[in-house]
């Protein structure tokens, strides 16, 4: 009992010194990881650059010079990508002294390469006038929003689409008035009213009456 009782006090007295070497350890492997992204051909600072370390899901971006920095450990892999460019993949040294490491890294420019496209000109002078005045051309944005406001098009829209809730209430409201207005009376005939007429002449000459 007495020997179990000194190997648990010996054991508590050594977890301190246990902990705090593997926290002086865990402190000598963090780096501080700072430096600018440029282009190989032109040496210009690169802007919002992705900088992740992998597998920790930890990343940040380059400033508008291409300056950036990051807290990472000894021994990870620095992944930088960036649009138009190709990936690179940097690996800090586990074997660095110190806790800070610059770095100047240099991204290549990522060529696409299209397929080729053969111009040919037309055989005769006639076949060209004629494709030339035949082919259909599609309406630019000025255009479309022309058409879109056109007078033709906007009662057509008017008369297609449904009635919003306001507009619903406001027409049984209005419905209701008149018929409440005229209660106990016959309701006055609109056809000897000039007004009724002169709208009835202008949907005419609209073509409102005509069968679609």
């Amino acid at each position: 009992m007495k020997k179990n009782f000194f190997l648990i006090c010996l054991a508590l007295g050594f977890l301190p010194f246990g902990a705090k070497a593997q926290f002086e350890t865990f402190k000598d492997s963090v780096v501080q990881l700072y430096g600018v992204v440029m282009t190989a051909d032109s040496l210009r600072g690169l802007p919002a650059v992705s900088i992740v370390v992998k597998g920790t899901g930890r990343g940040t971006l380059t400033n508008n010079q291409g300056v950036f920095s990051i807290v990472a450990l000894k021994g990870d892999q620095i992944e930088f990508s960036c649009i138009g460019f190709k990936n690179k993949i940097t690996r800090i040294p586990t074997e660095l002294e110190g806790n800070q490491f610059s770095i100047i890294q240099l991204l290549v420019n990522d060529t696409a390469f299209l397929p080729a496209a053969i111009i040919k000109p037309r055989p005769t002078r006639e076949q060209f006038e004629r494709d030339f005045v035949s082919t259909d051309v599609p309406d630019d944005n000025i255009e479309i929003a022309r058409k879109n406001t056109d007078i033709t098009t906007r009662r057509i829209l008017m008369r297609s689409l449904p009635n919003d809730g306001r507009e619903a209430i406001n027409l049984n409201l209005a419905k209701g008035a008149q018929k409440y207005y005229y209660s106990g009376q016959a309701p006055p005939v609109n056809i000897f009213n000039p007004f009724a007429w002169g709208e009835f002449i202008r949907s005419w000459k609209r073509g409102d009456y005509k069968k679609k």
